[in-house]
């Protein structure tokens, strides 16, 4: 009995010794592709955003359109950023500048429900700052006729 417990004792020892090589071979192979994956990564640079990001708008009529544009186009390149009304919203308020964001305090100090729908805030905007798309289009007729 006590020889059989020495046999079993001692192909335990050779197979706990097997296992710690085994698990040093595979501590170093995971080492290395860390650092072969670190290596990679210093190589790899993340894609440009092809948009530039918006200028800041301060209340100024005629750059209401490109401002609308330029914002726009940032959200939808980086719709991963934008994914509510209120993010859109609370992005649009972070490039105003001067009167218009003077025109913005109020909203933001009654917590108007506008700062959580990203079309009524802009549709408030472009009355504030004077782009009506009514008045465009006729334009374009007046301009057509000619």
């Amino acid at each position: 009995m006590v020889d059989e417990l020495v046999l079993l004792l001692h192909a335990l020892l050779m197979r706990h010794r097997a296992l710690s090589i085994e698990n040093s071979q595979l501590m170093e192979q995971l080492r290395l592709l860390v650092c072969e994956r670190a290596t990679l990564l210093r190589q790899v640079r993340p894609p440009s955003c092809p948009v530039p990001f918006p200028e800041t708008f301060d209340g100024e009529s005629s750059r209401l359109p490109e401002f609308i544009v330029q914002t726009a186009s940032y959200m939808l390149v980086n719709e991963n950023r934008f994914c509510n009304d209120a993010m859109k919203v609370a992005f649009l308020i972070s490039l105003l500048t001067g009167e218009a964001e003077e025109w913005v305090v109020p909203y933001i100090e009654m917590d108007s429900p506008i700062l959580g729908d990203y079309r009524a805030f802009l549709d408030e905007m472009k009355q504030c700052f004077g782009w009506d798309d009514d008045e465009e289009d006729e334009d374009e007729y007046e301009e057509d006729d000619y």
